[in-house]
């Protein structure tokens, strides 16, 4: 035993054989796991595996064309991307890119390492402000520069190699048409929510994420929006108005083609619009529009088979008092004139006659049928609401030439396309739908809507009528001048409704001038008729109503978007 102990003790190693029965139960009780080899090959096998897929996933990651996987997956976690807007022919107005806000970390920075990257800023990006981005980096706390660089400015940035810089990756919206449909698309925050217009309006379905592929598309033409802003800014320049607008909508569905409030701005600079000279005037405002509301007052009148056209209105006074309020004529007129003639000449006291024999319900009726006074159903979240005002004979009096009522232009437009589409309702909007064959509630006699239609044609066509200007060969215009006084007797707000063809009306368009004034220095040409047979030029004009401004560009703008329209009619009747 002693001997045993010894060698124990000594220094040395071995290897010792073991049969299974050993490996299996040694003496000291512990159980020795067996693998076996099957066992082995499948945990290979698995192993293996493994290094497959992901060898597989790497590949496919670096042959793909989409780098930004990652960046999409965990952009949707801080900010929304959205569908694009579309005009009706497939044009692009707005749509979305990938913007980067850009921040300093000044802590980062030495006094040497600021001075440097103030230089290398002032040379790469003259238009930043350095004094302010100066005094912020003397202060160690984080700031942002400036936000919605582009990647081209990103990558200016990031090639100055400063490690201050933080980049903050953002998909944001941009608008490649600018000004031309502001008031209309309106704007999204920085989180990329609508904020207003469109945006705001169907901010949800933008936001779909099942349908981003999918673009928003509206009624709207790019090209007649066009042509409508800019001759609008040609009257600024002529008639010197504050601001102006105009709508262009289908008489038979409500489609509204182009919607243009002037001034505007552009929608990629994001600018806060205090100001209420950039207040939707389509939509958003409300105005007494003046004598464009005579058409009402004739058609309640042969609505209610009171009058016709051929009614004789004798002793007309060329001046008349209400209570507190004294109504004139606008020009020396006839002592005589027929319905025809009182909305042909425009007559103030042939319109309060008229409503008069109408009566304050017969007449209020009327007018609510068409939808003047409520605030609008339409596809933006800026709507104006009509002033409330209480009946009485001397409000009939006034509001039967349009004074002392108020309504927006958008529901004017509205209203002239019910009275000239044979009397069916209808409902302006601005978002594509498929077409209904179905015609709207008749509310008014197709008897009354024939002949309203034949004598706006001749408020256009007779020399007598107010709107001579608008009278553009080949295109059948009819139409209403609207005067409104606003705060002085120079300070007007003309208006003038026109739709044509007169014999089967398609188009209502509606030209509004805030405050123009005499155009002295303005030719006005005069077409061929029996007074002029060669035409006549004429300058010199110091009066400033409807007739001798908002016609004149109403008849520029019905001269230029007449051929659009009328390819667009021809194109439209081939499908159907």
């Amino acid at each position: 035993m002693k001997k045993n102990k010894k060698t124990i003790k000594k220094k040395s190693f071995y290897f010792e054989d073991y049969t299974e029965q050993e490996l299996t139960n040694n003496n000291k009780g512990f159980k020795i796991i067996r693998v076996s080899p099957n066992r082995v090959t499948f945990l290979f096998f698995i192993f293996i595996s493994l290094i497959l897929i992901f060898s597989l996933k790497i590949t496919y990651l670096s042959l793909s064309s989409n780098k930004d996987l990652y960046n999409k997956k965990n952009n949707k976690f801080f900010s929304n991307h959205r569908r694009d807007i579309l005009d009706r022919n497939g044009t692009v107005l707005a749509t979305n890119v990938d913007l980067y806000d850009i921040g300093i970390r000044p802590k980062l920075l030495s006094n040497k390492d600021k001075k440097n990257l103030l230089i290398k800023l002032g040379l790469s990006f003259p238009k930043l402000d350095l004094i302010e981005i100066k005094k912020k980096l003397m202060k160690d706390d984080f700031f942002w520069i400036g936000r919605r660089f582009t990647p081209k400015e990103k990558d200016q940035f990031w090639l100055m190699g400063n490690k201050a810089f933080v980049f903050d990756l953002k998909p944001s919206r941009v608008y490649p048409q600018k000004n031309l449909f502001s008031h209309i698309l309106g704007q999204t925050d920085d989180s990329n929510t609508g904020i207003s217009g469109v945006e705001k309006f169907f901010d949800k379905e933008l936001s779909v994420e099942e349908k981003l592929i999918d673009p928003l598309k509206l009624t709207l033409d790019v090209n007649l929006q066009h042509l409508i802003r800019e001759e609008l800014i040609n009257a600024k320049i002529h008639f010197k108005n504050i601001g102006s607008a105009a709508i262009l909508m289908d008489v038979r569905n409500g489609e509204i083609l182009s919607l243009v409030s002037l001034p505007d701005y552009d929608l990629n600079k994001r600018i806060l619009l205090n100001d209420s000279v950039y207040t939707n005037k389509i939509t958003l405002g409300v105005y007494e529009l003046g004598s464009v509301f005579k058409t009402f007052t004739i058609a309640a009148g042969l609505e209610n088979n009171l009058i016709n056209t051929n009614t004789i209105f004798e002793n007309l006074e060329n001046r008349l008092t209400c209570d507190k309020y004294t109504i004139s004529e606008h020009d020396k007129l006839p002592s005589s004139l027929t319905t025809e003639q009182i909305l042909v000449r425009s007559s103030n006291i042939g319109a309060v006659r008229i409503a008069q024999k109408i009566g304050v319900e017969k007449y209020k009726s009327f007018l609510n049928s068409l939808e003047l006074f409520n605030r609008i159903s339409f596809d933006l979240d800026e709507i104006g609401t009509p002033l409330l005002f209480k009946w009485g004979k001397c409000k009939l009096a006034t509001s039967s030439y349009g004074h002392g009522i108020t309504t927006t232009p958008l529901q004017l437009a509205k209203a002239y396309a019910i009275l000239s589409n044979g009397g069916y309702k209808i409902n302006p909007y601005i978002l594509k739908k498929k077409k209904s064959k179905e015609e709207g509630q008749q509310i008014i006699s197709k008897e009354t809507s024939i002949k309203i239609n034949s004598m706006l044609r001749k408020v256009v066509s007779l020399e007598e009528g107010t709107a001579n200007f608008a009278d553009i060969e080949g295109y059948d215009v009819a139409g209403k001048t609207g005067t409104a006084v606003k705060y002085s007797s120079q300070a007007k707000l003309n208006t003038f409704v026109s739709i044509f063809p007169s014999k089967n009306p398609k188009y209502v368009l509606v030209v509004m001038l805030d405050e123009p004034k005499p155009a002295p220095n303005f030719v006005y040409e005069f077409l061929p008729s029996e007074k002029f047979p060669n035409g006549y030029k004429y300058k010199g004009e110091k009066r400033n109503t409807s007739g001798w401004n908002t016609v004149v560009v109403a008849g520029k703008i019905i001269e230029k978007i007449g051929p659009i329209l009328a390819i667009n009619d021809l194109q439209a009747s081939k499908k159907y």
